[in-house]
């Protein structure tokens, strides 16, 4: 096992206090064009941290190393900066892990609610590390992920890969190869892109799901968290009317209270007066701390550049960094056998129709 390490760190992603946040970007009577401006004026009042100035976040490598045409999943143990961040935010020792691993093994014996494919530490640690070491929580945690699994198990079905190429051919979902200047993974969702009348909400909501599965393998995201960016950008009430209250709730599920992730932000480019009748639906299922981690920028890049970096965004968002179509991060992934290995465990299988059709 890996001893602690006591270096310092002196790297942040800026977070907001809840006080200071708006939830709404206006009206149907309000200009488009000013939505951004209106939903940042704020943002520009406040004196957010910069990512090399704080001291409680990682420091980590340079990730300029990270090949933009390929990602690569890190599933070895996390280096000492992120252990050492984990150390102080998530409370995480060797005794504790050693400690808390056993006695949640033996809750989940006990108590008897839900019945794990597995019981090893490797997946173990990601329910407590989401829930930062209390068994309780963990405990709660990992039953209602599996209640979850019971209840919508047309989720977790075989992956098919004519699904897979809608979305990507779309361009609705994107996964970087990078990471964010402190370490985090980005999810890029590109809404406007989406046609409702070629694959249904679900359909995404599927994707999404299986997205974490795979990014849940990683412990340096266990620990880390990742982002989402909503680019919000042509969504029309076409889009707005798919969003029923059943995906809300199962997305709401997964990002609060079913699934083992740390959310760090969710950032909202481009919104406009659509975006408000999308999350009249969301908002009253949100709790302060999923409020406190959304972030308004309309148009203004310059505001998302204050959280993440250019360096570590695509060039459509004021970056540098070229796309990666949805296509290529698949077929990435299904080319590694230890990933293709978790992926069976979990239940997705990965068929020599799916390899033919990425290949």
């Amino acid at each position: 096992m890996p001893q602690e390490n006591e270096k310092s760190s002196n790297c942040i992603e800026s977070r907001t206090p809840a006080k200071d946040r708006e939830f709404s970007t206006g009206s149907g009577s309000e200009d488009p064009k000013t939505v951004g401006k209106q939903t940042t004026d704020v943002k520009e009042q406040e004196n957010l941290e910069s990512c090399k100035g704080a001291d409680n976040m990682p420091e980590l490598e340079n990730y300029d190393e990270f090949d933009d045409e390929q990602i690569t999943l890190d599933l070895s143990e996390p280096p000492p900066e992120v252990m050492e961040y984990s150390r102080r935010e998530l409370g995480e020792t060797e005794e504790v892990k050693c400690q808390t691993l056993q006695e949640f093994r033996d809750m989940i014996y006990e108590r008897g609610e839900c019945l794990p494919h597995r019981m090893d530490d490797a997946f173990l640690i990601r329910f407590l590390r989401a829930r930062n070491f209390n068994i309780k929580s963990a405990h709660k945690l990992i039953v209602n992920y599996y209640n979850f699994k019971e209840e919508h198990p047309e989720i977790h079905q075989q992956l098919n890969s004519t699904e897979m190429r809608y979305i990507g051919e779309d361009d609705v979902i994107t996964v970087p190869p990078y990471r964010t200047q402190c370490g985090r993974r980005l999810m890029i969702y590109r809404f406007g892109n989406w046609d409702p009348r070629k694959y249904p909400a679900e359909m995404l909501f599927k994707a999404t799901v299986g997205i974490l599965e795979i990014g849940m393998l990683e412990p340096r995201q266990q620990i880390m968290g990742g982002i989402a960016i909503f680019d919000l950008k042509d969504i029309s009430m076409t889009h707005a009317w798919s969003v029923t209250p059943q995906v809300a709730s199962m997305m709401l599920s997964v990002m609060v209270t079913a699934f083992p992730i740390r959310i760090h932000a969710l950032h909202i480019l481009n919104q406009s007066w659509v975006f408000d009748a999308i999350f009249a639906v969301f908002k009253p299922l949100l709790d302060a701390n999923m409020r406190n981690k959304l972030f308004f920028h309309g148009n203004n890049y310059e505001s998302l550049h204050k959280h993440i970096l250019p360096q570590y965004l695509p060039k459509v968002y004021g970056g540098v960094r070229k796309e990666l179509p949805y296509y290529k991060w698949i077929q990435s992934i299904i080319e590694d056998p230890k990933i293709v290995e978790e992926m069976n465990k979990m239940g997705y299988v990965v068929t020599d129709e799916i390899r033919d059709s990425f290949s």
